[in-house]
């Protein structure tokens, strides 16, 4: 069942949104070769507990952390360690918080230090994705647009689009109805409702969607080793453009809201 939010509900949403995107803006700045990822999981978990809230990811089903961070060819769900990020790579950074009882899901992809070209492009690109996707995801679209203007733009570039992961619904539980892949048709699936919040999360790679899980049993790696860049917001649906929970006042479709 897919849940159509109160106001009540969707300002504890807002609030949760505005401390991850403080969370994630810190951690942004801490990014620079030589930090580990364990150093910005630590920080998360303490602003997050700081301000009276839950890391979301912190023991899901086992998870040993309160970021996932990936680098380079992971995906999503790296586990944070002691390894210094190096000069000219990525690092993907996903997290989640709740915050009286509700949650916010968000997450970037940034460059090491001095990054190529390349590397810049494929975060451009990807950052893009999600927000061509966002766009349709108003009331009386279905969710299929979504999935489509994602899969476009990105393969228009070159890039493969990772299949065997997607967005998701978000609530009072992190995964919630429904799934929300980034390829397909058009003009497919549920039809959108104003009230709907949606975590939409392009992961998109220089190589193919295709990939594995490792022994850890989280970190999935693309299968050729392509660098991947992941962008996640979690997205209130109304009857025009959708509000942006997580990056608060956040419009990107012209109009001042």
């Amino acid at each position: 069942m897919i849940g159509i939010r109160s106001e009540d509900q969707i300002q504890k949403m807002r609030d949760a949104g505005v401390l991850l995107h403080a969370v994630l803006e810190h951690l942004k700045q801490m990014i620079q070769p030589g930090i580990t990822t364990r150093e910005l999981d630590q920080a998360a978990e303490r602003m997050i507990r700081d301000a009276g809230a839950i890391p979301s990811f912190l023991g899901y089903n086992g998870f040993s952390a309160s970021i996932c961070a990936s680098p380079d060819d992971q995906v999503v769900h790296g586990i944070p360690n002691d390894d210094p990020l190096e000069e000219g790579h990525l690092i993907s950074v996903d997290c989640g918080v709740i915050l009286h009882g509700w949650q916010s899901d968000s997450a970037f992809t940034a460059p090491i230090g001095q990054a190529p070209t390349k590397v810049l492009d494929l975060i451009r690109v990807t950052e893009e994705s999600f927000w061509l996707g966002a766009k349709q995801a108003r009331e009386g679209n279905r969710l299929g647009d979504i999935s489509n203007a994602v899969q476009r733009h990105a393969e228009s570039h070159g890039y493969g689009v990772i299949r065997d992961l997607c967005g998701h619904g978000i609530g009072q539980q992190m995964h919630e109805d429904p799934s929300i892949p980034n390829y397909g048709p058009a003009g497919r699936g549920v039809r959108l409702r104003a009230g709907m919040t949606l975590a939409i999360e392009p992961m998109i790679a220089m190589g193919t969607w295709r990939v594995f899980q490792m022994n850890d049993g989280w970190t999935v790696v693309t299968q050729d080793h392509g660098w991947c860049s992941h962008y996640e917001h979690t997205i209130l649906v109304t009857d025009g453009d959708p509000e942006i929970l997580s990056m608060p006042g956040a419009n990107p479709w012209g109009e001042a809201q």
